[in-house]
C-alpha cells in the first residue's frame, strides 16, 4: 500500500490469519447496569483480555508476520514507554525476532520491566520520548531494521480483526465507541463497519487534556496540543496523518471528555463488569454518558482497548472518587 491508499475491509480480513495464529477473539458482553445508566443496549469489547492487556498487541502481530527477509534478520525498532512496546516486544517474541525499544530516562519502571520480561531490549536514551524516537529510528535506519511508529497501515489492518469480531458477534450494532491515541483502534474499526454497514455510527472519545487528534479531524488540519491527561493510551501530542485522513473518510464524529469523567468510568466499569479498565479503556464509557440523549434505545459496543492502569493510578482514582 502506498501513502495515499486506505486499507480495505480485505486487508483486515487478510491479516486475520496472522493474527489469530497468536491469540484468540476476545469477548463481548452485554451489561444490564451499564445499560441502564446509559439509556441504550451497551455491550463491552474486552480487549484489556488480551494476553497483553491491550488491542495493539493484534498490530503488532500482523506487521511482524509481513517483515522482509532483511528487517527479520536485524529485527524490529520502537520507541515507547507503554503498550506499543509491549506489543512490539509480544510479536518479536513469538516471530523470534530481535526487539529494540527506545525509552527516555525516568520511564515507567513497571514497563520497562514488563517489555523486557518479553524478551526487548530496552534502552534509556534522552529526557523525552521524542528524543528516544528521534535516536531509535536513526538506529533503525543504520542498522537495516524495521522502525514501527504507532499507527502503521499493517497495525491497522491488525487490529481491525477485532472490529471483524464485533460484526460477527452483533451484526446490528447501531453504535461503536472507540478511544483514540494514535488512531489505529478507530481507523481499523471504521473501515470494517462502515464498509459492511454504512449505517453503522463510528465515535472516536478522546482526552479533552489531550485533544490534538480531536482537533486535527474537527478543523481538518493537523493541529498539535498540550498533553496534560492521565490516561497514557491517549496521550498524543501530535496529530498523525495516516489516521486523520481514514478518520475524515470514514469516522461519524469525535468527541473529547474530562479526565474527571474518565476516571469515574474507570469505577463505574469496575463495579458493573468486574473488569479493570485503564484511562484509554474508560473512555468510551465517559463518552457514552455524556451521549446519552443521541445513544437512547441504540445498540452501543464500548471498546475497552486495554487494562493496563497501575495500582498507584487506581489507588488514587479510587480515593478520589466521590459516587
Amino acid at each position: 500500500m502506498t501513502n495515499e491508499t486506505i486499507p480495505t475491509l480485505q486487508d483486515v480480513i487478510a491479516a486475520r490469519p496472522n493474527v489469530y495464529r497468536y491469540l484468540k477473539p476476545t469477548p463481548l458482553h452485554p451489561y444490564p447496569g451499564l445499560s441502564k445508566l446509559v439509556g441504550a443496549d451497551v455491550w463491552v469489547k474486552h480487549e484489556n483480555h488480551q494476553p497483553i492487556g491491550v488491542f495493539k498487541v493484534r498490530g503488532a502481530l500482523n506487521l511482524a508476520a509481513n517483515l522482509t527477509a532483511e528487517e527479520g534478520q536485524v529485527g524490529l525498532f520502537t520507541a515507547s514507554t507503554g503498550n506499543h512496546g509491549q506489543s512490539i516486544a509480544f510479536a518479536a517474541r513469538v516471530h523470534g525476532l530481535k526487539a529494540t525499544i527506545a525509552v527516555p530516562e525516568g520511564a515507567n519502571p513497571g514497563k520497562v520491566a514488563a517489555m523486557r520480561g518479553l524478551g526487548a531490549e530496552v534502552i534509556f536514551y534522552g529526557p523525552d520520548f521524542d528524543t528516544a524516537r528521534e535516536w531509535i529510528m536513526a538506529e533503525a535506519e543504520a542498522q537495516h531494521g524495521r522502525f514501527v511508529g504507532p499507527a502503521e497501515e499493517p497495525l491497522i489492518c491488525g487490529v481491525g480483526t477485532y472490529a471483524l469480531e464485533i460484526m460477527e458477534d452483533l451484526p446490528d450494532v447501531d453504535t461503536i465507541i472507540v478511544p483514540v491515541g494514535a488512531g489505529s483502534g478507530v481507523c481499523g474499526v471504521s473501515i470494517v463497519a462502515k464498509t459492511i454497514n454504512p449505517k453503522i455510527e463510528v465515535i472516536a472519545a478522546q482526552s479533552a487534556q489531550a485533544p490534538a487528534m480531536q482537533l486535527s479531524w474537527k478543523t481538518g488540519e493537523l493541529t498539535a496540543a498540550e498533553m496534560k491527561t492521565f490516561a497514557e493510551g491517549v496521550a498524543t501530542r501530535v496529530p498523525f496523518k495516516n489516521t486523520q485522513r481514514i478518520m475524515r473518510r470514514y469516522l461519524d464524529d469525535f468527541v473529547l471528555v474530562d479526565d474527571e469523567d474518565i476516571k469515574a468510568a474507570v469505577v463505574l466499569l469496575l463495579e458493573h463488569t468486574h473488569n479493570l479498565a485503564e484511562g484509554a479503556g474508560a473512555i468510551p464509557l465517559a463518552a457514552a454518558l455524556q451521549l446519552k440523549a443521541r445513544l437512547a434505545g441504540k445498540k452501543v459496543v464500548l471498546v475497552m482497548s486495554g487494562g493496563n492502569l497501575s495500582l498507584e493510578k487506581l489507588r488514587a482514582i479510587l480515593g478520589s472518587y466521590k459516587n
